[in-house]
């Protein structure tokens, strides 16, 4: 049980898809153990697997603020199930220190998993909360997908990675959600009428 390093952005291991797991065993269990102290240990919301070195499809996530008591949300083997709306999310993540940008999100997502006992749930989160944009947020890891892919406004995000010495963005790697976009253009127009 340890506080590992986080992977920064450029390391390969962020882009490769992780491989599920046949059984949630002692290896596991101590692979959360330390995803959650690591994600303590930064302040961060969530943390994947892959973000630590380890490419199995396991994230960690808590969404508790302030004085609330830690709620640690396991996640192993996670399907999305349902997803629909659109957010506009302002994002950061624990392997591009320091670099926010504004990203297209799901509005509302159900997931189903297993928790660190191997014990099958399901999670809806809705309306844009955290919990729903941190899970599209921590699944993406899973498959070799980062935030950025979802940037909005791409060269702006080009600019903050630049401004803090990040590799540029991988234009093959951007992802086309013109669903999304039209969602969060009609709603962000509706806002202003």
């Amino acid at each position: 049980m340890a506080v590992r390093k986080v992977l920064r952005y450029g390391d390969p291991i962020l882009r490769t898809p992780s491989k599920d797991v046949h059984k949630v065993s002692k290896k596991i269990q101590e692979l959360v153990t330390d995803l959650l102290e690591t994600m303590y240990a930064q302040n961060g919301v969530g943390l994947a697997a892959p973000q630590i070195g380890e490419n199995y499809r396991v994230f960690v996530i808590d969404v508790s603020t302030g004085d609330e008591p830690l709620n640690p949300i396991v996640f192993i083997n996670p399907k999305i199930i349902k997803k629909s709306g659109a957010v506009r999310s302002h994002e950061g993540c624990l392997s591009f220190p320091e670099a926010y940008t504004d990203v297209k999100r799901y509005a509302n997502v159900m997931i189903k998993a297993m928790d660190r006992k191997g014990k099958s749930f399901v999670l809806e989160a809705k309306d844009g909360c955290l919990l729903a944009r941190a899970i599209q947020h921590e699944f993406d890891h899973l498959d070799g997908i980062l935030f950025i892919d979802h940037s909005i406004n791409r060269f702006e995000t080009e600019s903050i990675l630049e401004s803090l010495e990040f590799p540029p963005i991988e234009e093959d790697k951007l992802i086309e959600e013109k669903e999304l976009e039209e969602q969060i253009n009609d709603a962000e127009s509706a806002k202003e009428d």
